[in-house]
């Protein structure tokens, strides 16, 4: 069974018309949330955006037949989703839906951080990471491919972070709850 952080860049918002340049992943630990693999960073410049959905698909296991091959961990994932669905389509590869098989998201953690509250609980609210995506664009196409790289390590960073506090602090939560709600 393998958690993977997993997250992508893309060129805008719209599936139909952007597209991904970056996919990137890294095994966490089940138990303590922290990476215990190295960053993977698939680079659409390096090997177009067809080339990285090949090169994501046969070395992740994300195609597996056994769901819980490649299990990803990421915030917001429903926006992965929608442009690896899409994109896979478009080059005339196995659509992937990462929605249908286990997954794990943190935004809900966020928002529930965020007081219930959509607007300001990205990722970048909730850690140290020190933007959000917008700028992705604009660096690609100025083909700033380094800053890309260093604002991609830094996101990996800061969603590892959250993610192996929620992996020591959620299990006190779940025993306060069942303690004060008597169960």
């Amino acid at each position: 069974m393998g958690n993977f952080y997993f997250d992508i860049e893309t060129t805008g918002l719209d599936a139909k018309k952007n597209k991904i340049i970056t996919i990137q992943y890294q095994e966490l630990d089940r138990h303590t949330g922290n990476a215990i693999g190295e960053l993977v960073i698939l680079k659409e410049w390096e090997l177009s955006e067809r080339g990285i959905l090949e090169k994501f698909i046969a070395d992740s296991k994300i195609a597996s037949n056994y769901d819980f091959d490649f299990i990803p961990t990421g915030y917001n994932l429903g926006f992965e989703h929608n442009f690896l669905k899409e994109r896979t389509a478009l080059h005339s590869l196995n659509p992937l839906d990462i929605l249908s098989k286990p997954f794990l998201d943190l935004r809900a953690f966020g928002i529930i951080m965020n007081k219930g509250e959509f607007k300001g609980s990205g990722l970048d609210k909730i850690t140290g990471k020190a933007t959000d995506g917008r700028q992705v664009p604009i660096w690609y196409q100025n083909k700033e491919y380094a800053t890309i790289i260093k604002y991609i390590e830094n996101e990996a960073k800061s969603f590892i972070e959250l993610n192996a506090w929620l992996y020591k602090e959620m299990p006190g939560c779940m025993e306060r709850f069942k303690k004060e709600n008597k169960i």
